[in-house]
């Protein structure tokens, strides 16, 4: 369900930007920000309480955390405060590009965690574990999508400049 997020979420977004919404005038811009919305529902899933059993919670995603890792319990949180701080500096154009390449290298570093949760058949929410087969594809697509945002990312965002009217 999550690349869906992503995929239908890029489409959204580039459609309002043909509809004539500036902001999501083209693609990279477009999945940033549906990046964005994504990492705010796969970040609730980090600080959700085990005691909620309609999505993925903290207890599930601590289970993912692989056994050679200390205090799974504080990389869930930790890992959940980046990706809402991730969101928010996609949705920034000044913070765009650095924001793409810090998810990106997350990403990479939350790949063990899912190696680990579909090898160790880690269930979330009482539904059976993604299995690795897929895991790993969407992991790909997340670093990949990050790193076009990043390098597509301008490191200062256009501005309308007006000009001045000169007297002939």
């Amino acid at each position: 369900m999550i690349p869906l997020v992503l995929i239908l979420g890029t489409v959204g977004f580039r459609t309002l930007g043909a509809l004539g919404v500036r902001r999501f005038a083209t693609w990279p811009v477009a999945a940033a920000h549906a990046m964005a919305v994504m990492l705010l529902l796969t970040a609730s899933a980090h600080f959700v309480p085990a005691s909620v059993t309609v999505m993925p919670n903290h207890a599930d995603m601590t289970r993912m955390v692989p056994p050679f890792l200390p205090y799974a319990d504080a990389l869930v949180y930790l890992t959940g405060v980046l990706e809402l701080l991730g969101a928010a500096g996609l949705v920034v154009a000044a913070t765009r590009k650095p924001a793409g390449y810090a998810l990106a290298a997350l990403f990479v570093g939350l790949l063990p965690a899912n190696i680990h949760a579909a090898v160790a058949d880690v269930q979330f929410a009482g539904g059976e574990a993604t299995p690795l087969w897929q895991r790993i594809p969407e992991q790909v697509l997340y670093i990949a999508v990050a790193l076009w945002v990043a390098r597509t990312a301008t490191t200062h965002p256009t501005t309308t400049t007006v000009k001045e009217s000169v007297p002939a």
